[in-house]
């Protein structure tokens, strides 16, 4: 699931591979904490400021001259009664961003977007790949609308701007000089490098896993997860990877092994107990050795990743120990000695 940190961590990947970077920000006062942050690579990142990712042509001065375009922008939180609230910005930021590009993005020869996996139903009984589509979800939501469940209402923005986007370019391919690689990470989760000073601050998916280890609760909850550099390396790498030649989503056919350019990332089954277990020793906490296998979520398949984009994944034991560096170094928590 897209977060704030995600967009972040992209451009800090993209700026350490030695490419220059154009941001977009809501506003100016954000802009200057990004500014100071990569203030270090000088005229290599600048910022344009977009108010409104929703409004007509919120993106055409953003992709002037550019070679490749990441999309990254879009709401994720599991508070709305109507689904519009969700769906809305997230079909016309991608849209809008993808029409400016078909407009003024002559030079982009790729266009990144990251949608979600919940755009791919959770695997019950099998690992799904990057042909399965969560149209359940958004039946769910056609059925019920505003007394459809929050997540729900969540999985239906993410497919609906997904395959607006898809179907966007199966129209205009012959318009274009640029085609779309879909990134799909799960929960993502890792370090802060985005403007925040207490926990408060943090975006859902973060505070998620900063509540795991600071309060006293149900830890079998469960999902798939991302390691946030991973996801940063992912953009990078599908903007730097030979992919395979188009095809229309409409000719996409899984047992005739047709390509279609979207890709798991992460994906890994898990609980918070799990991520509690993985901690080092002075901040073990809930249940250790509770879960078992039948308790966790199915991995989804990531293989594609690894074999077109050549991905290599950070285990879980790493991203919770630099992630617990990152809150102790804030102030934010404090390891404790283990009791014999």
């Amino acid at each position: 699931m897209p977060s704030i940190q995600s967009g972040k961590w992209c451009v800090q990947t993209f700026l350490d591979a030695g490419f220059s970077v154009r941001g977009t920000v809501r506003n100016a006062i954000k802009g200057k904490h990004l500014k100071r942050f990569f203030a270090s690579y000088g005229d290599k990142f600048e910022l344009v400021v977009v108010p409104d990712i929703t409004a007509p042509g919120a993106f055409d001065e953003a992709v002037k001259g550019v070679d490749a375009i990441a999309h990254t922008a879009s709401p994720f939180h599991l508070s709305t009664d109507d689904p519009a609230d969700l769906s809305g910005p997230s079909v016309l930021g991608t849209i809008g961003i993808l029409e400016s590009a078909r407009k003024y993005g002559q030079t982009a020869k790729r266009v990144v977007i990251t949608s979600s996996a919940v755009a791919i139903p959770t695997p019950k009984d099998g690992p799904l790949d990057e042909y399965d589509w969560n149209n359940g979800a958004v039946q769910v939501v056609a059925d019920k609308g505003a007394d459809a469940g929050d997540f729900d209402k969540y999985c239906n923005s993410k497919v609906l701007a997904e395959r607006g986007a898809w179907e966007f370019l199966d129209k205009h391919r012959t318009e274009v000089g640029w085609d779309i690689a879909v990134l799909n990470p799960p929960l993502i989760l890792g370090p802060v490098i985005h403007d925040v000073s207490t926990p408060d601050q943090l975006d859902t998916s973060t505070k998620m896993m900063f509540n795991a280890f600071t309060t006293e609760g149900p830890t079998t909850h469960s999902g798939q997860w991302a390691n946030v550099k991973d996801v940063g390396r992912a953009h990078l790498l599908t903007v730097m990877t030979d992919l395979p030649s188009y095809v229309p989503l409409s000719a996409v056919n899984k047992k005739e092994g047709r390509n279609v350019n979207r890709f798991i990332i992460g994906g890994q089954g898990f609980t918070w107990q799990d991520m509690l277990d993985a901690a080092p020793t002075q901040y073990k906490m809930g249940f250790p050795g509770s879960i078992n296998a039948t308790m966790r979520p199915r991995d989804m398949d990531n293989s594609r990743s690894q074999e077109v984009l050549g991905m290599e994944y950070t285990s879980i034991h790493e991203t919770v120990k630099e992630t617990l560096a990152d809150y102790e170094r804030r102030g934010w928590i404090k390891p404790f000695a283990a009791s014999a």
